[in-house]
């Protein structure tokens, strides 16, 4: 990691101390408490994150004029500075439900990422991930065809002994998705033998769903790494 200067230090500390008010905000007598302060201080965080990324964005068109700018922008921690500042300006400007304002909220622990800009470790994993995105895209392609096959499957085989629980193909998507990533919760079950023989099936298929982008992901990790330490 290179030699941070005082801006990346003063930015990585107000970073920390957002993740700590958000965890903060979310007990309510300390949030009733405070709320004045912790909205002054999001505003003031908003304000400087804006300013960064408006800074990154100049040095980048200065650098490399708009194919610089383009660049910095749809990278990864340009994505990221973004994603850590816009659900702010969305809640002032769009009129949507209070709820999902809340949840864009959680968009601001995407700002922990914005710590690991100068990690190589950091930049090693996205290079793996980017070398290999060719792959995951088949694994998701798949991931997805087998989870549907099994939602499909799991209600013609279960409808007619459950119809309150396997309704329809689409809310049996909840149980195909469950059964493959191995979780298991045991909210819902199929009764019926042989909905019972295919869900054993199904769980031993999850293991191989689950195992192939872990593998691949693992093998282009290592790869980088060996790659990095020969030059």
């Amino acid at each position: 990691m290179k030699k941070m200067n005082r801006f990346d230090i003063f930015i990585y500390a107000l970073i920390i101390a957002n993740i700590v008010a958000m965890v903060l905000e979310s007990h309510q007598s300390i949030e009733k408490q405070f709320s004045r302060g912790f909205h002054y201080f999001e505003l003031v965080s908003i304000l400087i994150f804006s300013l960064e990324y408006l800074y990154r964005i100049l040095t980048s068109f200065k650098e490399e004029k708009w194919k610089g700018v383009k660049k910095y922008m749809f990278s990864f921690f340009g994505l990221i500075d973004l994603i850590s500042i816009l659900p702010f300006y969305l809640k002032q400007f769009v009129l949507l439900d209070g709820r999902f304002f809340r949840i864009l909220r959680l968009f601001r622990l995407s700002r922990v990422f914005k710590l690991g800009r100068d990690s190589k470790s950091l930049k090693l994993f996205i290079k793996a991930l980017t070398s290999v995105k060719n792959e995951l895209k088949f694994t998701l392609f798949l991931s997805i065809l087998t989870i549907l096959f099994s939602a499909s499957a799991i209600y013609f085989l279960e409808n007619e002994a459950q119809p309150e629980v396997f309704s329809s193909i689409t809310a049996s998507l909840w149980w195909a998705t469950v059964s493959l990533a191995t979780v298991g919760y045991g909210d819902i079950v199929p009764i019926t033998v042989w909905g019972k023989v295919f869900a054993s099936i199904i769980s031993l298929v999850g293991i191989g769903v689950v195992a192939i982008p872990t593998g691949i992901i693992s093998a282009s990790f290592v790869e980088e790494i060996h790659s990095s330490r020969k030059r």
